[in-house]
Order: structure tokens, then C-alpha cells, then sequence
């Protein structure tokens, strides 16, 4: 998977930061990050921006992360888009709906670079 873009999707601006330096000290140093704060917000820039892999929180105001991941699969423009979930929340109840939207994979807080670097390695 090439990546060049990504969008990092979470309300916490230090949860964002640490996913951005983890992608970074997991060797992709190029790469162009666009954040959002929730859902919502992500899926608006979403209209404009173009990006090859998209991180999400679950847990966000205003659109969480499971109705985002439905959105972007009910677009047609966006429906093959890959996605990554990261969060604080582990049960399996939300990875069975979770894998029902063909999600690349679920990271589970606190990240580290090599979560992220396992994570490529298996994305290759």
C-alpha cells in the first residue's frame, strides 16, 4: 500500500499527535498527514481532500468512529477507501461489527511504532 496521505480522525489533539509520530518512527517519514477531530468533521474533508488510508478513534463527539467507517462505505466515491481503527475500546462485540465494514485492522491504545510497523509489514 502506497501511502502518502493519511487522515487521522480523533477528538484527543495528543491522541493524534502520538498516532502521527508512531507512523513516523515506523519509517514512513513522508508521509502528509490531514486530521479531524470527529466523524463529521472528517467526512466534510473528505469531499475535498484525497487521502490513501484513513486512522480513527471510535469513541468522538459528534459522529463516533463506527458511523463514520458506515459513511464512508455507503459512498460510492470513498466506499474502498482503507481503514485503520485505533482505540481505547476493546470487546468483541465492536470488532464483529467492526469487520462487517472490511476495516484494514484495529490497533489497540496505547500505540506504539511497532503496532504500526506490524500493522504495514501485514498491509504489504
Amino acid at each position: 500500500m502506497n501511502l502518502s496521505r493519511i487522515m487521522v480522525v480523533d477528538d484527543s489533539n495528543t491522541s493524534r499527535m502520538i498516532i502521527k509520530r508512531c507512523f513516523q518512527m515506523a519509517g514512513e517519514s513522508d508521509i502528509e498527514f490531514v486530521e479531524a477531530e470527529d466523524g463529521l468533521d472528517a467526512l466534510t474533508l473528505l469531499e475535498t481532500e484525497k487521502v490513501d488510508l484513513v486512522v480513527s478513534d471510535i469513541k468522538m463527539p459528534k459522529m463516533d468512529g463506527t458511523t463514520f467507517i458506515k459513511k464512508i462505505r455507503s459512498h460510492d466515491s470513498i466506499k474502498d477507501l482503507p481503514v485503520l481503527v485505533i482505540s481505547s475500546l476493546g470487546n468483541e462485540a465492536l470488532e464483529e461489527e467492526l469487520s462487517a465494514f472490511k476495516i484494514e485492522g484495529i490497533l489497540k491504545k496505547p500505540l506504539s511504532p511497532q503496532k504500526v510497523s506490524e500493522f504495514l509489514e501485514k498491509m504489504k
